[in-house]
């Protein structure tokens, strides 16, 4: 429950999946509500994300395979706005540093009821 999670220097992080484009999902820090979050772009420089897999899965596991998976990620913002040609969204760049799995199966991101398809684009940015 985000009311009671623990304060510090961390984010919150859910992957949100849309085929085609290359954010990675939305980053609130602790104890903010998801409608408080931002869709974020990683820089991968110093660490990989959870699903960095193989966009055409050999083993069951591929790109994407974590979609609503809710992490602690540890990192920073390095001040930058990020152009996804996909989405033609410009967004916060996220320099992640290393996570840890907090839910695989969390519920819902936004309010109960809502809906997800794999091919459109979020419901805000």
């Amino acid at each position: 429950m985000i009311k009671t999670e623990p304060l510090g220097d961390y984010f919150v992080g859910r992957r949100y999946l849309t085929e085609r484009t290359r954010f990675w999902g939305y980053m609130r820090r602790p104890r903010q509500t998801w409608d408080e979050s931002m869709l974020v772009i990683m820089n991968e420089s110093q660490c990989r994300t959870p699903d960095r897999l193989s966009e055409v899965p050999s083993d069951g596991h591929g790109f994407g395979y974590d979609h609503n998976h809710e992490y602690r990620m540890y990192g920073r913002f390095s001040g930058k706005k990020i152009y996804d040609p996909n989405s033609n969204y410009f967004l916060p760049e996220f320099i992640l540093e290393r996570y840890e799995l907090i839910d695989a199966s969390p519920g819902f991101l936004f309010r109960p009821g809502e809906s997800y398809n794999s091919k459109l684009l979020p419901p805000r940015q």
